[in-house]
């Protein structure tokens, strides 16, 4: 048998040990001067009890042949002396040790399954590993010298009473090593009782026969503590990962920025313990920091997968991608200063698979296009609500007029691409040909909205100095991002050449509706002046000259009328007026001249009586005359005077003297 060399201290002794119980107790610590003579006495002593009982038990009865288990307790006892001897390493990994002195020796037993339990109970698991391999040996033993070839029950239970007993062993390492983060302080002695358990069990059985035999299960064989060992601190890493507090997004919105400091600050703390109080209960060879390094890792990694797929909005992505990316190796974790140099990240796997980092950066990519799409809207929505139906007046930079548009679009595509940059290179690229993407289906809708609004919007002051201002900031966008994003603006360059000339065509469209209206203004006003100057002369007309007169009217009328609709008047309405006073003062027949004066009525309902009566009057016709005309159209005019239509004679008035005429 061979021990491992190395520093180690008992297990502490029970509370509930009663007077009457004796005592059994393994070295405080056996890296002591006489700790070894003392480990090694306790060993030796067992090992002459079970041989000597052995003997009594087996008799040999054949001459020559020494029984089976004398023969492998002085196995034991030769190599328990050549190690007090060389104070060397037997089996590989266990070091050399330095020298002992004798100590009062520890008197061991083969005891009782329920008495070797009872000691593991008690956290004196060095006397209870004693025990089991004097109770595996004797069974062994036993088993080599075919005591159990009639009765393969025995075997089999006794079998499972040392696996028993073993697992138990086991499961108060894993107990141990869970529980060493979770207890405010470090258990030292207890840290330092377990590594030499397990080097006292892997000396044990180093050089064990690898032949399992039918029925005895695994007697004998390695246990691998050291590696149940690591899995115990993997499992010790889950838990404190899962410690960290997390609240419900509906508590609070920042709950994953919260949850990732806490897990970062309860972390670091524990790797601080590790370096400072629990790495040193441990030989070198167990590499402690760097394995409680890979299970937190490990932990870690676990726990984001498990959060990658929750449903998580542009923001959460963004903290989940930075903290993976930037914050896990950083000072504000893995490499904080207080944890080097026994905390080394640079041998440490990815966080996440590239598969899962691929699908956490398209998941942030498709978020982020409806984050900036959102915002392109809200500039939209407010261009229209604050902007265009408040008339707001363009701002005016260096005899300019400028739109924020440019800004705004510029400011969100770079708070976007340094947010991405923060994570990776290739992220910010992505972005940039995201916003580019969005931002050429966004000038159109924008073009699209502005021309709904504005081509039958009611004449404003603000839309020449809107459309201009537009124009301007579309050439300083394009500019920008040039300049600024470095980007290919040959696309843009189209659009914003469509954008351009519709907006121009729409100024145009806007300034020849002015035109059209400002001619119709003249056409009415010039038909207006005619008619007044035609019915305020009083001097009178013989039967040649009034035929004159109309003829040259009709000739006036014809031409200024065709002159204002050739540049763009519509107003064909006001044709009629000036033929029709034309006819009535060259008609010689009283009948026609009340026809062409119920038309005058019917096409011109603000034609008031005075109107009438100055025209006549205009023909040469005597009072009476007029009157008995204007008493046969009356019903015409009373009837015409409510009705809606274009107003030509309420701006016309005609002085009293011409109605008395």
């Amino acid at each position: 048998m061979e021990l491992n060399p190395r520093t180690v201290t008992s297990e502490p002794a029970s509370p509930t040990s009663s007077a009457g119980e004796e005592k059994m107790e393994i070295t405080s610590e056996l890296s002591s001067p006489t700790s070894l003579s003392r480990d090694s006495g306790f060993f030796e002593r067992s090992i002459r009890r079970l041989s000597t009982r052995k003997s009594k038990q087996s008799p040999n009865k054949e001459s020559g042949k020494e029984d089976t288990g004398t023969w492998k307790g002085k196995r034991l006892l030769r190599s328990f002396r050549s190690y007090e001897k060389n104070k060397t390493t037997i089996c590989d990994g266990v070091e050399k040790i330095g020298e002992s002195k004798e100590a009062e020796p520890v008197q061991g037993k083969l005891l009782s399954v329920m008495e070797i339990n009872e000691l593991i109970q008690k956290r004196q698991l060095l006397e209870a590993f004693a025990s089991i391999k004097l109770l595996e040996d004797e069974t062994i033993s036993e088993r080599n010298a075919g005591k159990y070839k009639d009765n393969p029950q025995e075997l089999l239970r006794k079998s499972k009473d040392v696996n028993f007993l073993y697992n138990s062993i086991a499961n108060a390492i894993q107990s141990t090593v869970e529980g060493t983060l979770e207890a405010s302080t470090i258990e030292e002695t207890m840290l330092t009782s377990m590594v030499t358990l397990i080097a006292h069990e892997e000396a044990a059985h180093c050089n064990t026969d690898k032949v399992v035999h039918p029925g005895s299960d695994l007697l004998g064989r390695p246990r691998k503590w050291r590696d149940m060992w690591r899995e115990a601190i993997n499992e010790s890493a889950k838990k404190r990962v899962l410690k960290a507090p997390m609240v419900s997004k509906e508590e609070d919105s920042s709950w994953l920025d919260l949850h990732l400091n806490f897990l970062q600050k309860l972390l670091r703390e524990d790797l601080l313990k590790i370096k400072l109080s629990v790495k040193k209960c441990y030989p070198e060879e167990y590499q402690v920091c760097d394995t409680y390094v890979e299970a937190f890792h490990k932990a870690i990694a676990s726990h984001l997968q498990h959060l990658c797929q929750r449903l998580l909005d542009f923001n959460e992505l963004y903290i989940l991608l930075k903290w993976v990316a930037n914050t896990y190796h950083s000072e504000l974790f893995l490499g904080h200063p207080d944890l080097k140099p026994e905390v080394k990240t640079e041998n440490l796997s990815p966080l996440l698979t590239p598969a899962d980092w691929d699908k956490l950066k398209n998941n942030y990519i498709a978020s982020a296009k409806e984050n900036i799409k959102s915002y392109f809207g809200n500039i939209l929505r407010l261009e229209v609500t604050e902007k265009w139906e408040k008339e707001v007046h363009s701002e005016a930079k260096e005899n300019l007029y400028h739109a924020s548009l440019s800004f705004d679009i510029q400011t969100i595509i770079g708070e976007h691409m340094k947010l991405s940059g923060t994570i990776s290179r290739s992220l910010e690229t992505k972005m940039l040909e995201l916003c580019m993407t969005e931002l050429l289906e966004f000038i159109p809708r924008f073009e699209k909205e502005f021309e709904k609004a504005w081509s039958t919007a009611q004449d404003s002051p603000i839309f020449a100095p809107c459309v201009v201002a537009y124009i301007n900031s579309f050439h300083d966008l394009m500019s920008g991002l040039e300049t600024q994003f470095k980007v290919n603006t040959v696309e843009l360059q189209k659009i914003l050449a469509a954008l351009t000339s519709n907006f121009t065509n729409i100024f145009l469209t806007k300034l020849k509706t002015k035109a059209q209206e400002l001619l119709r203004e003249v056409h009415k006003y010039v038909v207006k002046e005619y008619i007044t100057q035609v019915i305020k002369h009083r001097w009178r007309m013989n039967r040649e000259t009034r035929q004159e007169v109309s003829k040259k009217m009709d000739q006036e009328a014809r031409i200024f009328h065709n002159t204002l609709i050739d540049q763009g008047s519509d107003s064909h309405w006001l044709v009629p007026a000036i033929h029709y006073i034309a006819k009535i003062i060259k008609e010689k027949k009283k009948d026609k001249i009340k026809v062409y004066v119920k038309k005058l009525c019917q096409n011109y309902p603000d034609i008031r009586k005075d109107h009438i009566l100055a025209i006549l009057a205009r023909r040469g016709l005597g009072r009476n005359r007029r009157a008995a005309i204007l008493r046969q159209v009356c019903h015409v005019l009373e009837s015409s005077s409510g009705g809606e239509g274009n107003t030509l004679f309420a701006e016309i008035d005609v002085p009293m003297v011409i109605c008395c005429f």
